[in-house]
Formats: C-alpha cells, sequence, structure tokens
C-alpha cells in the first residue's frame, strides 16, 4: 500500500479487558509493526450509562503489561487526540447532518412504548427478527413519514429524537475480509440503526466510523462478534463519500471455551479455575474480586506468546516466540476462521519454557523476595543455586518458594506412606554411617557427597535403590525432588547431619514395626 499502515485497538471502558481483547490489540500490534506502520489506541465511551470507573486505566496498564507499545493514545497523545471519543463529541452532529441532508439518515421521534408496540406488532405477525427497517419505518414517527413543517417544529421545540441510517431495501452489499473473502450481505437483512442518540453522543457504528476516517485507519482487525456490522459500516462509508480510502476490514476468531462449546467468558473462568482477564479486577460497584495473569504468576512474555497461538499459527514447529520474533513471522493470512478452543494447560506450559529460559540469578530474585516476606536470609548466591535446581519444577514464579521450604526449614513431619515402605533397619544402618563420615568432607560439593554414600553402600552390599527415597525422606521431609545429592550440597554439611540424626530418633518406630 502507499499508505503508511495505521490500526487502532478501540475498545470501551466497560469493565476489565477480556483475553480476546487483549488477543485483538495484540493483533493489531504485532501486524503494524511487520508492516512498518502505527498503532493508536481510541477509547470509546460514547454509550456513558455503562461507564465503568478504573476500566479505562485498567485498558492502558493491561496493554503496557503485555510489551504492546502504543504510538498515539489517550496518554502519549498523538495529531489525532483527542483519543477519547466522548472529546470528540461536537463533530460527529456535523457527520450525521451531513447523512440527513444528502438523504441518507433521517430523523426519528419514536418514544421507546411506541418502539416497544412495534416490535410486538411485528412478533405477533410471526415476522422472524422484528426491527426498524425500510418496510417498518414508513408505519414509524419519522422525517420520512411526517410532513416537514410539523419535522421543523419538533426539532425546533427540542423534542427529543435519535438520527437513523436510511438502509436500502434492495442492494446488495460486499466487502472483501482479509480473513474469510468476500462477505456479501443483502440490505433487507439490516435494520437502520441509530447514529446519533437523543442524549446526543454518537452510537458506535458513527463514530467508529467518523474515527477511523480522520485518524487515516488503513487496516479495521477487530472480533468476529463485529462481521455482522461490518456491511453497515460500508454503506456509512459509502454515504461519507469515503469509499476510495475505507479501511481493509479483518474479523478474527472467536475465543471459545475449553469444550469448544461457544465464546469463552468470566463465568467459564470462574467455574473451571482460570483468569480470563489479564490483571486482577476489582468491581468498584459490588467489589466482586476477578484474578488476573500477572498476580497468578504468569510472565507477560509467556501470556503473550500463548495468545498470538490462539488462531494464528506461523507454518512452523516453533512455539517459542519472543515479541521480535513474532512480529517478524505474524501474518494476517495465517489467522484462521474457526474458532480457537482456550487451553489453560498450554498457557501454563508456555511458563514453565520462559521461567526455565530465564537467568538463574534472575530467577533467585522471585525466591529471595518470598524470603524476606518469611523473614530468611538468604544470599543471592545460594538463591541462585536453588533456583538453577528448582526451575524444572515449576510453573510459576510463586513455585520457587513451595517447593523449596525444606531448603530452609527441617522437616518436623514426614510422609508416612513412604516410611512404612522404605525406612527400615537397612536403610537406618547406612544413614548412621553416612551421618558419622559427612563431616569427612573437605569440599562438600554434590559429588564428593554422592562418592561418600557409594562408598558406603558398596561395603555393606546394599543397592543404591534401596535406600534413595528413604534419605529423600530424611533430608526433605517428603518423597520427590530435584537431585538428592544438589539438595545435600545446598543445605550445607552440619545441617545434613542434623536432619539425618532427627530422623533417625522420630522414624525408630517405622524400624520397629518391621523388625
Amino acid at each position: 500500500m502507499e499508505r503508511e499502515v495505521r490500526v487502532r485497538f478501540a475498545p470501551s471502558p466497560t469493565g476489565p479487558l477480556h483475553i480476546g481483547g487483549v488477543r485483538t490489540a495484540l493483533y493489531n500490534y504485532l501486524f503494524a509493526k511487520k508492516m512498518g506502520g502505527k498503532m493508536l489506541l481510541r477509547i470509546e465511551d460514547t454509550d456513558q450509562n455503562r461507564f465503568i470507573p478504573g476500566a479505562e486505566n485498567y485498558i492502558f496498564e493491561a496493554l503496557e503489561w503485555c510489551g504492546i507499545k502504543l504510538d498515539e493514545s489517550p496518554i502519549v497523545g498523538g495529531p489525532h487526540a483527542p483519543y477519547r471519543q466522548s472529546e470528540r463529541k461536537p463533530m460527529y452532529m456535523d457527520y450525521a447532518m451531513k447523512l440527513v441532508n444528502e438523504g441518507n439518515a433521517y430523523y426519528a421521534f419514536d418514544t421507546a412504548e411506541e418502539l416497544d408496540a412495534m416490535r410486538e406488532r411485528l412478533k405477533a405477525a410471526k415476522v422472524a427478527t422484528p426491527q426498524y427497517n425500510s418496510i417498518t419505518r414508513n408505519t414509524m414517527k419519522n422525517s420520512l413519514t411526517l410532513p416537514e413543517d410539523e419535522v421543523k417544529r419538533r426539532l425546533e421545540s427540542g423534542e427529543p429524537y435519535v438520527i437513523r441510517l436510511k438502509v436500502p431495501r434492495k442492494e446488495e452489499i460486499r466487502l472483501k475480509d482479509m480473513i474469510r473473502g468476500w462477505v456479501m450481505v443483502h440490505s433487507s437483512a439490516i435494520d437502520d440503526k441509530v447514529l446519533m442518540k437523543s442524549d446526543g453522543m454518537p452510537t458506535y457504528h458513527l463514530a467508529n466510523i467518523v474515527d477511523d476516517h480522520l485518524m487515516e485507519i488503513t487496516h479495521v482487525i477487530r472480533g468476529e462478534e463485529w462481521l455482522p456490522s461490518a456491511p453497515l459500516h460500508v454503506l456509512l462509508y459509502k454515504y461519507l463519500g469515503w469509499e476510495s480510502t475505507m479501511p481493509e476490514f479483518a474479523h478474527l476468531p472467536l475465543l471459545l471455551k475449553p469444550d469448544g462449546n461457544g465464546k469463552l467468558s468470566k463465568r467459564d473462568g470462574d467455574k473451571l479455575g482460570f483468569p480470563v482477564f489479564p490483571l486482577n479486577w476489582v468491581d468498584p460497584f459490588t467489589s466482586e474480586k476477578s484474578s488476573g495473569y500477572r498476580e497468578n504468576g504468569y510472565l507477560p512474555e509467556a501470556f503473550v506468546n500463548f495468545l498470538a497461538f490462539l488462531g494464528w499459527n506461523p507454518g512452523t514447529q516453533q512455539e517459542i516466540f519472543s515479541m521480535d520474533e513474532l512480529i517478524d513471522a505474524f501474518s494476517i493470512e495465517r489467522i484462521g476462521k474457526s474458532g480457537t478452543r482456550f487451553d489453560q494447560n498450554k498457557v501454563k506450559w508456555f511458563n514453565e519454557q520462559y521461567l526455565r529460559a530465564k537467568p538463574d540469578e534472575e530467577l533467585a530474585v522471585y525466591l529471595l523476595d518470598a524470603l524476606k516476606e518469611h523473614n530468611i536470609d538468604c544470599s543471592p548466591e545460594k538463591a541462585a543455586k536453588i533456583a538453577s535446581v528448582m526451575k524444572e519444577r515449576v510453573t510459576f514464579p510463586q513455585d520457587f518458594w513451595r517447593e523449596a521450604q525444606y531448603m530452609f526449614i527441617a522437616p518436623e513431619t514426614y510422609n508416612e506412606q513412604v516410611a512404612a515402605k522404605k525406612w527400615n533397619a537397612q536403610a537406618v544402618n547406612i544413614f548412621e554411617q553416612f551421618k558419622n563420615e559427612l563431616p569427612t568432607i573437605e569440599v562438600f560439593i554434590a559429588a564428593e557427597v554422592k562418592n561418600l554414600l557409594n562408598s558406603i553402600l558398596e561395603r555393606n552390599g546394599v543397592k543404591l535403590g534401596a535406600v534413595m527415597q528413604a534419605l529423600r525422606l530424611a533430608v526433605t521431609g517428603v518423597e520427590a525432588g530435584p537431585d538428592l545429592m544438589d539438595i545435600i550440597e545446598i543445605i550445607g554439611k552440619e545441617e545434613t547431619v542434623k536432619r539425618l540424626g532427627t530422623a533417625i530418633e522420630k522414624l525408630q518406630p517405622f524400624v520397629l514395626k518391621t523388625v
């Protein structure tokens, strides 16, 4: 294209940003950067009745956490400011009036009661989808049915009205979607949408088209739920004389529930135990709390990588992508048409991969932060060692403390099932010798600890497998974990000797049972 690629993400501040919205923002961002273009954020707050305090800041914070850098927005500004539709209110009426004056829109004075009565008449007549359209408009109270002088009188008296688009009765409306190909809709299936509400605010349809045109948007990448509105928007571009600069459309597939039956909702997350929002959210009116991926311990890079694959694929076997790699690989053509099932296990897998790829020193910070909360001192070097042996066993940063507690706190209880099976006189005999000879190791490292244990086992004619789980139990209190020799090295000589002595004493009843 000769024009600079310009895309926009245009959410409404009506609550927390659903991850489907975050994916839409991400795809816009990837496409813009791939094409060397710009991405802007526009807040579509024309419906003041649905405005939720805090929702706008939530949107800003969520996009920032995801690493989506905006070129223009209410915060960073830009050449097409303001970027809140409520602050652009005066201009919309001019475009609505252009449509009225050229015969493509009209004033409608119908009351709510009259609209309800119309719908009931249509229902009684077995009309499948009762709507205000090219047929029913002729029976209603509007500037197409009322005398011109009466319309003027009503307007001058301040009577409430809306402005509706005059949709043609018999016209085929076509648009080429970048994902779905040609979409054709007959105008008889489209109702005369309200463009300007009685409070003087534009509806989504008018404000969206006017702003996209004035902000020079070249591509509209949005959710599939907006596809039914696309033909209406094509009409508006045509009637406003902007057909030649109309953006290209791409309607993204739905995010589906894990079972594939229906669109993913907040209730699904609550029911199945996973977040559907990027960040925690507290409803300002009900104080209801909804959890977010950030606060649940997901890394933004993992979250973004996961989202990118919900509807798009690179055409290769590669799954781990940095943001720069996603930008380089991204293309609209590789977005599917079908809805994509949400897989919570997959996002956990991505988080694990990103955690494991981090340097031990960086992972150590997660553990050190948790240790501070528990008033436990630990050197960065020791924390890095622990992170190194634990990182294959964690999914979230908070798991480092949960998995590594026994590195700092000696076990007070032991897994009784393991003790009943593995703790016996033979094991105790080996551990007594091991405990007594550990102090002789001069360089206390895992390899030397293992050499000592093997020599003791060899002279006693005992196999390693016969005592290994019992030894882990004595040192950690649990039945599984990273390499035990690494654990003993980190815990240290004195602490290991002490723990062996305690276990031998406390688990004596299990020896007596086996005798």
